[in-house]
C-alpha cells in the first residue's frame, strides 16, 4: 500500500515506520516538519530504503500538505502529527492549538479533496487518527475504566486540542463521508523517546547524577504500553474492514508514577545507584496545573475485534528500555557509556 503518516520523525511515528517497512511491498511518505524532539538519526536510516520518502511539512501549511496527498495517492494515511508534552502547552498553549486543531483540519481538507477528484476511488481505505487517552479527563478514585463511550473532559491546553482533533474527524467522517478510525492510546514508552517524557527523563536524571523531580506526591497513575506493543495494534487495525470507529488502546498496566520511579532507581541500584538510598534520589516539586490523578483503559473492545489480548510485560519492557538508553549514544552522556558498558551490568538481568 501507499502509506502516508504524518508525525514519523516522532516516538509512536518512526516505530510505525520500523514495522511497515518490514513489507516490502508498503510505500511510505512520511511527513513531518522536524522540531526539538524529532529522530532525525531514524530518519537518515529510513531514507536507505527504496519504499521510504520523507517531506519537510509543518502540518500547519494547507497548501505543502493537500498537494503531498494529492501527489502520493495514500490507501492509509496515519495521522500521528500532534504537539504532545502537556506541560509545553500549559507554558505555551498557541502552537497546540495551531498544530493539533489546524494541522489536523488541513489534512482532512487534504483527504476531501483527494477523495473528490477521485469519485471512483476505492482502494483509499480509511483515515487512521491517532489519540490519547487524556481526552477522557481525569478517573480519580473512579473504579470504571475509560471506555470509548466515555464523555470527553479534558484538563490540559494539549489534551483539549486532541480532543477538538477527535471531533473534526469525526464530523467529516459524518458530513463528508470520511472513512476514518480513532484510536485512543495510553502512556507510551521505549527506546528512542525524547527526554522529557516520564521515564527518559529519569533515567537520564540517574546517569547524569542529578535529582529526579516528582510531582506532587508522585501518586499520580497512568496506564502504560510498549511503544512497539502500540504500533503492532495499529497495523492489526489497518488490516480490519472498519470505518466510522473508535478503539482505546492501553497496556493494562496501571502503575503510580512514584513506582516507576523507584523500580527504575532498583533496577539500576546495583550497577549505577551503589550504596545510595532510593528515597534520597527524589526531589518533589509543586504539582502541575490541572494535573489528573488516574487514567485507565478499557481494552475489551479492541481486543474483542482483534481477537487477542494485551500483552502484560511491563517490568520486563521497562528494564529493556533502561538498558537501551545506557548503551545507546544518541542520548546518553558518552563517558557514562564507558563507565557503564552493558557486559558489566549483567545484575540487571
Amino acid at each position: 500500500m501507499n502509506i502516508i503518516i504524518t508525525g514519523g520523525c516522532g516516538f509512536i511515528g518512526s516505530h510505525l515506520i520500523i514495522r511497515l517497512l518490514k513489507n516490502k511491498k508498503n510505500k511510505i511518505l512520511n511527513l513531518d516538519k522536524i522540531n526539538y524532539a524529532s529522530n532525525t538519526f531514524l530518519n537518515k536510516e529510513f531514507l536507505k530504503n527504496k519504499n521510504y520518502r520523507f517531506k519537510k511539512i509543518d502540518i500547519r501549511n494547507s497548501q505543502s500538505v493537500k498537494k503531498s496527498i494529492l501527489n502520493f495517492k495514500p490507501n492509509y494515511i496515519f495521522h500521528l502529527a500532534a504537539e504532545s508534552h502537556v506541560d509545553r502547552s500549559i507554558d505555551g498553549p498557541k502552537i497546540f492549538i495551531e498544530s493539533n486543531i489546524i494541522g489536523t483540519f488541513n489534512i482532512l481538507e487534504g483527504v476531501r479533496k483527494y477523495l473528490s477528484l477521485n469519485k471512483n476511488l476505492k482502494k483509499f481505505i480509511r483515515f487512521h487518527h491517532i489519540s490519547t487517552d487524556e481526552v477522557y479527563g481525569d478517573l480519580q478514585k473512579s473504579k470504571i475504566k475509560f471506555r470509548e463511550n466515555t464523555r470527553y473532559d479534558p484538563s490540559s491546553p494539549y489534551s483539549a486540542s486532541k480532543a477538538s482533533s477527535d471531533h473534526l474527524v469525526r464530523s467529516w467522517g459524518r458530513t463528508y463521508n470520511l472513512p476514518y478510525i480513532i484510536t485512543n492510546c495510553s502512556n507510551n514508552f521505549g527506546p528512542h523517546q525524547f527526554p522529557e517524557k516520564f521515564i527518559p527523563h529519569i533515567i537520564l536524571c540517574i546517569l547524569n547524577n542529578k535529582k529526579i523531580p516528582i510531582y506532587g506526591n508522585g501518586k499520580q497513575i497512568r496506564d502504560w504500553i510498549f511503544a512497539e506493543d502500540h504500533v503492532e495494534i495499529l497495523v492489526k487495525l489497518m488490516k480490519k474492514k472498519l470505518n466510522n470507529d473508535t478503539f482505546n488502546i492501553g497496556g493494562n498496566n496501571e502503575v503510580a508514577n512514584i513506582d516507576i520511579a523507584k523500580k527504575i532507581c532498583s533496577i539500576l541500584s546495583k550497577s549505577i545507584l551503589k550504596n545510595k538510598k532510593i528515597d534520597d534520589l527524589f526531589s518533589y516539586v509543586t504539582d502541575r496545573p490541572g494535573h489528573d490523578i488516574r487514567y485507565a483503559i478499557d481494552c475489551r473492545k479492541l481486543e474483542r475485534v482483534l481477537n487477542f489480548k494485551i500483552k502484560k510485560n511491563f517490568y520486563r519492557q521497562l528494564e529493556d528500555t533502561i538498558l537501551w538508553y545506557l548503551d545507546n549514544k544518541k542520548w546518553c552522556d558518552m563517558s557514562l557509556r564507558k563507565k557503564y558498558k552493558l557486559e558489566r551490568l549483567g545484575k540487571l538481568k
